[in-house]
């Protein structure tokens, strides 16, 4: 067993609490049809509401991501 990896609940709260957060987002930006790598790249730096808009306005993914980023 790899000793670097932590268990769940050996985290702290607020790491746990981050952690949901950024997997929460990256889900969100992966059903917006983010690929997987990039979604979990961008989950912290990317506002999936504003991307969001943009494709349901027509724009395609890649400039979207570029216009939020």
């Amino acid at each position: 067993m790899n000793e670097s990896v932590l268990p769940a609940e050996d985290l702290d709260g607020d790491v746990r609490e981050t952690l949901v957060v950024r997997e929460w987002r990256a889900e969100q930006l992966r059903r917006l049809g983010v690929p997987s790598v990039l979604a979990e790249t961008f989950a912290d730096d990317v506002d999936w509401h504003a991307l969001s808009k943009l494709i349901e306005r027509g724009c395609p993914l890649g400039l979207a991501l570029e216009i939020v980023r």
